[in-house]
């Protein structure tokens, strides 16, 4: 099973959310890509966020939000430093 377009769209918009405070929220413009205003009203609809343009993360959502930053941080290239 891969993740589809739709998914990894949902899931970069999950990236913009900041994790530090529940009270930042994001708006996505209606000049943004077609791809982008669509994952963000299926993050609506499937309850992640309060507003079909963004708005601010349900509980739902900051625990999706958590994951997927968590995943990407993971899946991330790291520097191996290698010791003398």
């Amino acid at each position: 099973m891969h993740y589809t377009e739709e998914e990894t769209a949902e899931l970069n918009v999950l990236m913009y959310y900041s994790l530090r405070t529940s009270d930042q929220g994001i708006k996505i413009h209606s000049t943004a890509s077609p791809e982008k205003i669509a994952a963000v009203q299926r993050l609506f609809e499937k309850g992640l966020v309060t507003q079909k343009d963004g708005g601010y993360l349900t509980d739902l959502g900051r625990e999706a939000a958590e994951h997927a930053q968590s995943l990407l941080l993971m899946l991330a290239p790291h520097k191996h430093s290698i010791a003398s």
